[in-house]
């Protein structure tokens, strides 16, 4: 073999290793807390729990348990609803203002931080601020509503309206996030092809639906696996501002599973809704992914 070669290939195998040991770290850290956890949830929904003491082994009983349990039903149903509300709203939201900010408004800078300030507190937070608004005694809301002589709504008492707070909180607190993805692929877009839209006659909106839209492609198949994924592991929310009330109408998944696991001490029965949980998750990505790929090569 000419050393030409060999010298090429051992470059190549250099290469590969340099390559391994600079990803080993990530997958080091995607197996110790990841993997394992989710092998460990999958182990303990195999067994019937009391939250004291070892499991028993009750193979798959738990998700057996599922199919006629109406809770899990009501919290599955209000988590897909969630999530068909919030999903295109947030993401509508922030497409809009995102094409706002990229033109030549006034005070963008100031416009953009504050869509972008309610990424910069966490859930817990964003719910507290959602309770100071929310709350059917003594928010905000409620205040301005007996103001202009109005009924006050009983956000915490009836199922609509508690649902709908979590949905308005919800999409606030997501809007900015979106909007910043939105906006780093519209300035990803070249002018030259709205210009050359522009110059056969399309105007804005026909500019924006033939052009914009179709190279966001990508980027709204992102944020569409991102917010469904978030959407179905929503929590610290839903928590905070009702507790899944009243009477289970905005309990969700993963509020339902920490009821189960935590209060009624039923930790099987929890992961067991916890890794039906994952595979919803997992299932949406699959197909979205395969529908992006089918798309392209169809393109």
């Amino acid at each position: 073999m000419p050393s030409a070669t060999r010298g090429r290939r051992a470059g190549a195998r250099r290469e590969a290793l340099a390559a391994y040991g600079f990803i080993a770290p990530n997958y080091a850290l995607l197996l110790v807390f990841v993997l394992v956890p989710l092998v460990g949830a999958f182990v303990v929904s195999l067994q019937r729990t009391d939250g004291f003491g070892d499991g028993t082994f009750i193979g798959l009983e738990n998700y057996a348990r599922l199919g006629s349990d109406p809770l899990f039903w009501r919290a599955l149903g209000n988590t897909v609803l969630f999530t068909l509300i919030v999903t295109p709203l947030s993401m509508g939201l922030g497409l809009v203002a995102a094409t706002l900010l990229n033109t030549a408004l006034p005070a963008r800078p100031l416009f953009r931080s504050l869509l972008i300030l309610p990424m910069a507190v966490s859930g817990v937070a964003t719910a507290l601020i959602g309770v100071l608004v929310f709350d059917q005694n003594s928010g905000i809301l409620n205040r301005l509503l007996e103001g202009f002589g109005l009924s006050p709504v009983t956000w915490q008492s009836d199922a609509a309206p508690a649902f709908l707070s979590i949905v308005l909180a919800t999409v606030w607190w997501r809007t900015g996030f979106n909007m910043l993805i939105y906006l780093a692929g519209l300035q990803g877009i070249g002018p030259d092809l709205h210009e050359a839209a522009r110059l056969d006659g399309a105007n804005t909106l026909q500019r924006f639906r033939h052009v914009t839209v179709p190279l966001l492609g990508p980027t709204t198949f992102f944020l569409v696996v991102l917010n469904v994924i978030y959407s179905f592991q929503v929590f610290d929310i839903v928590f905070v501002l009702t507790g899944g009330g009243p009477g289970g109408a905005t309990s969700v998944l993963v509020t339902y599973a920490y009821e189960t696991g935590f209060v009624t001490r039923d930790q099987g029965y929890a992961a067991a809704i916890g890794m039906i949980l994952f595979l919803f998750a997992l299932v949406f990505a699959g197909a979205q992914w395969r529908a992006s790929r089918t798309r392209d090569v169809v393109e």
